[in-house]
């Protein structure tokens, strides 16, 4: 087993993630299997009951799994898919270890955080590394060095290092280095001040990497070097980038991957990143621009739809156009200001959610889609909320709802699953992860995906009311993709529409760097071809 892991200092938010992610895609790139595990102290069992405000969209993995979105930067950039063992949380070891002890399995001795609560944490990260097939694995330690909650991972990973050996088990430390003053000079005391409490608890780190607003000055890398104790070969400048993609590019040129499969002692080809730069020359040099509008609840806050923003990105390289993403909260719709976004966007995309909060103004940017031929996507809450506005004003239902929002509505359809109906707690009860839909031959959907069955991921409680479809199918909106029972409605797409598309799945959290998310890609492409003569009444 080898292992890298990326710790954080100085502040959070610096980007372990994509450090995290763009490590092991430049070792991926050479010819390593590399896997991943996000390590998050706080004590949730996992992400499934935090708001998007505190620490954004909650990314599903196939197994159901509610995790960190650090998890979606894994699967994008290793072009994996994970599992619940690739996220450990203080909620997840507390638990084993206490209902360890409640079993009788130490043998009636005191539990204690030395050992059983590391041994744990050591169990769990070996079973992800010690997979057959795996050459490295990249672990995640979130939070900030220092933090009360962090200790028992570090002290854990600090035996670890002990065991395995030092050509087996490294530490990269991602710090901020700020610039200061009229000439911007580049303080590293608070990098020199984070490391030195990372050697306090017995770490030393084996590589630095230095975020910053522009690439490390000479001088400022030589003293990092100088007063932490690394190689100046192991000092490695994060500046500020225009795309997340850049990053491996800029480990790659300043040698990182070459100094850890040397400290590594690993033997593999010079591959390189070739196919990855071709998919960022088409990131930063495309041809076209379109403008997506964005319809949702928590705006202001970049992570809370990430997997959408990365799935449109996707597919703006595969057709050679910068996607320009609009944002509106769905509250400020009707506005004065709202309708000159509406007028601008090429496209429409509603992503899930939950709650009613928004929930008419998202119905109202359904309906100028449906309306003016506004190519338009509506993904889970925005599917369900496609139907909502579709019952009220093509069907004359006016008070057609979700019985989430109203319970009293005469036109219930949208409504609870039957399986959730007893359902009490709330973590890990949705519909979750990938489930296979059957396509309707010759549908959009069908076109997109090629293919008749697929698999996507999930994670709702409510459904279109089977009431209310043949209803719904007679006026136009059609049910072109069903569970294999035939009895849940998965996709729905408008005739005589030129892109009008809702899918009760998330197709955002599979879409990868050169293989976009289908519905996302159809989205892009049907605004393209809107933008080139746009006529909205």
């Amino acid at each position: 087993m080898k292992c890298i892991v990326v710790t954080g200092g100085v502040l959070s938010g610096l980007g372990k993630g994509i450090t995290s992610s763009s490590i092991g895609c430049v070792l991926k790139a050479r010819g390593l299997n590399v896997t991943a595990m996000k390590i998050d102290p706080y004590l949730n069992f996992d992400a499934g009951t935090l708001n998007p405000f505190e620490h954004g969209e909650v990314f599903v993995l196939d197994d159901g799994s509610e995790a960190d979105l650090d998890l979606g930067n894994y699967e994008r950039f290793l072009d994996v898919s994970l599992t619940s063992e690739h996220l450990m949380t203080t909620g997840k070891i507390y638990g084993s270890v206490i209902e360890k002890e409640r079993e009788g399995n130490f043998l009636g001795k005191t539990v204690q955080i030395i050992p059983h609560i590391t041994n744990e944490i050591k169990s769990k990260i070996s079973k992800v590394g010690m997979k057959p097939g795996t050459d490295l694995l990249m672990v995640e330690l979130g939070g900030t060095v220092g933090d009360i909650e962090s200790a028992p991972f570090l002290e854990a990973m600090r035996q670890m290092h002990s065991e395995m050996g030092h050509e087996n088990f490294l530490f990269v430390h991602t710090t901020l280095v700020p610039s200061l003053g009229a000439i911007k000079e580049q303080k590293t005391k608070p990098t020199q001040h984070s490391v030195r409490e990372l050697r306090a608890m017995g770490v030393q780190p084996d590589v630095i990497v230095a975020r910053c607003e522009r690439p490390l000055d000479d001088s400022a890398r030589k003293k990092i070097a100088l007063f932490c104790d690394v190689p100046l070969d192991a000092v490695i400048s994060a500046p500020d980038a225009k795309s997340i993609y850049q990053v491996p590019i800029f480990l790659e040129e300043q040698g990182l991957t070459d100094y850890l499969l040397e400290r590594m002692k690993f033997d593999v080809p010079d591959d390189g990143l070739a196919d990855w730069s071709k998919f960022l020359k088409k990131v930063m040099n495309p041809k076209n621009e379109v403008k997506i509008l964005l319809v949702g609840k928590y705006m202001d806050q970049y992570d809370s739809y990430m997997s959408h923003y990365e799935a449109l990105t996707h597919a703006g390289a595969e057709l050679n156009a910068r996607v320009v993403p609009l944002r509106i909260e769905a509250e400020d719709i009707g506005k004065e200001g709202c309708g000159d976004l509406l007028r601008q966007a090429d496209g429409i995309l509603i992503p899930g959610g939950f709650g009613s909060r928004g929930a008419n103004g998202k119905v109202e940017a359904i309906r100028y889609a449906r309306e003016n031929g506004v190519p338009f996507l509506g993904v889970c809450l925005g599917f369900q909320l496609a139907v909502v506005e579709f019952a009220r004003n093509a069907l004359a239902f006016h008070d057609a709802n979700s019985t989430e929002f109203d319970s009293h509505t005469s036109h219930p359809v949208v409504d609870l699953l039957p399986e959730q109906k007893d359902v009490t707690k709330m973590g890990a009860t949705m519909r979750l992860g990938a489930q296979d839909i059957i396509v309707e031959k010759g549908s959009i959907a069908n076109k997109l995906y090629g293919a008749t069955t697929i698999s996507e991921r999930h994670r709702h409680r409510y459904e279109v009311n089977p009431h209310y479809i043949d209803v719904i199918q007679d006026k136009g909106l059609k049910f072109t993709g069903r569970s294999p029972d035939g009895n849940k409605m998965e996709i729905a797409e408008l005739e005589g529409h030129p892109f009008f598309v809702g899918s009760q799945f998330h197709p955002e959290f599979k879409s990868r760097p050169k293989k976009p998310a289908p519905l996302h890609y159809g989205l892009v492409r049907a605004a393209l071809e809107h933008s080139k003569g746009k006529k909205v009444r």
